[in-house]
């Protein structure tokens, strides 16, 4: 071999060290016998292998720390308890039943790990984990007690955009926040986060003109507040997202009036779908689900590498997103074209270069 081979080869990473990077990825903690006997015995490369162990590791217990970890730093649970409705307005909500919130969160993303389901069940699926005090505040019947089980919900709250502790973390203590859930959606969901507002703008709370004493509506606040030029062009684009889940208030239970008004979660995507509730809202999300999984991927190899993932990164992101769909979006198929790529396969130089 030349030199350059010779030195090309040395900068990929061998079996053993492959193996504690998987292991770290999934389980956040060290391999265990098999996979490194595996490694040891220079196997984990060869055809099919790799892949199997992906899938065996993900199948097992010590994967949840994709939910604990990766799941909750990508959706940003930890914001969850940093919110805490108004208590004369939400008597009902607390600290712990935030803290539940959160579980259902992982626990559900942990079913999409450990079943090996598409990503795009994130979006769609029509189940999650409730203990009696989330069934009570989702209206779930015939749940009782701490422990947490499956339940199927209504259509209007399948997925993420229906969970508790999205809608909490996209609130303010006494109403719902149609930017911040429109931001959040962009930002986490889309990869496409919106431009900082404009300086000096008032906010929400100021723009309650003189209304003979009326209480307004978010909606009817927010079309106030974007008669702001410097506002408008913005809000456009990120209130018909937020106005989508309206109907849930700010501790994610179901409503049908914001302050004695009927709520409307009508709107116009700046690409002209109309999206009516949280069914038209992810409904938008699927036809747009290129861009959903491309954003899942990045944040996926970010929490693999370690790194910010660069523009030199991105045509393996695009490849391992084609690759997907050849495996139905099934989790274990980001996984693997992640564990490929050189960017993990490589030390840190040579994957850049590649």
């Amino acid at each position: 071999a030349s030199a350059s081979n010779a030195s090309a080869a040395s900068e990929r990473i061998g079996d053993s060290e492959l193996a504690t990077r998987l292991s770290f990825f999934l389980w956040a903690s060290s391999p265990d016998g098999e996979l490194l006997k595996i490694a040891q015995q220079g196997r984990l490369g060869a055809p099919g292998v790799l892949a199997a162990q992906v899938k065996r590791l993900l199948g097992d217990s010590r994967a949840d720390a994709m939910s604990t970890r990766f799941a909750a730093q990508w959706l940003r649970l930890s914001d969850v308890d940093r919110m805490l409705p108004d208590a004369l307005l939400y008597p009902y909500y607390d600290h712990s039943l935030g803290e539940a919130f959160v579980r259902e969160t992982e626990l559900f993303f942990d079913s999409i790990v450990r079943e090996d389901r598409s990503v795009l069940d994130l979006l769609t699926a029509d189940y999650t984990y409730v203990n009696e005090r989330i069934a009570k505040h989702y209206g779930i019947p015939n749940v009782t007690g701490t422990a947490f089980q499956r339940v199927t919900v209504p259509e209007y709250r399948r997925g993420l955009l229906g969970h508790g502790s999205v809608l909490v973390l996209t609130s303010v203590a006494d109403r719902t926040s149609p930017v911040m859930r429109g931001k959040w959606v962009m930002e986490v969901l889309l990869g496409s986060p919106p431009p900082p507002p404009p300086p000096n703008v008032p906010a929400l709370e100021a723009t309650n003109p003189a209304a003979a004493g009326k209480l307004l509506s978010t909606r009817e606040r927010m079309e106030e507040h974007r008669k702001n030029p410097a506002c408008a062009s913005c809000h456009r684009v990120i209130d018909p997202i937020g106005l989508a889940l309206d109907n849930f208030d700010p501790t994610g239970k179901w409503r049908i009036k914001d302050n004695e008004v009927p709520v409307d979660s009508t709107g116009v995507l700046y690409d002209g779908t109309k999206l009516e509730g949280p069914t038209g809202l992810r409904d938008a999300l699927l036809k747009h689900q290129d861009v959903f999984l491309q954003t899942f991927t990045e944040n996926l190899m970010t929490y693999a590498l370690g790194r910010r993932v660069e523009y030199y990164d991105m045509p393996t992101v695009r490849a391992i997103v084609r690759d997907a769909a050849q495996h139905d979006y099934r989790l274990s198929s980001f996984v693997v074209g992640i564990v490929n790529s050189p960017a993990f396969r490589m030390r840190a130089e040579a994957a850049k270069t590649e």
